[in-house]
């Protein structure tokens, strides 16, 4: 029964972290693109328009780390939603460790094939579609 509380433990905590570190770089993001009057190279209005021209299918990671570096809103905010996202994928990996510290094999089988799902949905379907 100690281990699982310990698990629990663990999941509490990497589900707080990750929800705070991304409220954090998204407030900051939003912060600095209010500060900037846009994020480059997007005006406000361009931002705030329902039409708008930004397009997260035209960010790539290279661009979002460049971004990054430059202090760049838009790409905060995307990295804090790719955190977001994060947040409970991890929560279901360390599901499969429990499970599997537990010695419930049916559980850690399961679970892992939630988190092959997972990873297939979030990286192999995009390359699929593009």
């Amino acid at each position: 029964m100690k281990n699982m509380v310990e698990f629990e433990d663990i999941i509490g905590w990497a589900l707080r972290i990750g929800v705070i570190i991304s409220a954090i770089l998204i407030i900051f993001g939003f912060a600095l693109i209010i500060m900037h009057n846009g994020a480059y190279p997007y005006t406000m209005a361009q931002l705030v328009n329902p039409h708008s021209n930004v397009n997260t299918k035209t960010i790539g990671f290279h661009t979002l780390i460049t971004g990054i570096d430059n202090l760049n809103g838009v790409d905060l905010i995307l990295l804090g939603l790719i955190v977001l996202i994060a947040t409970p994928v991890i929560r279901v990996f360390i599901g499969i460790v429990q499970f599997a510290k537990e010695k419930d094999y049916l559980y850690t089988i399961i679970t892992t094939l939630v988190f092959f799902n997972l990873m297939f949905a979030i990286f192999i379907i995009p390359l699929i579609l593009k």
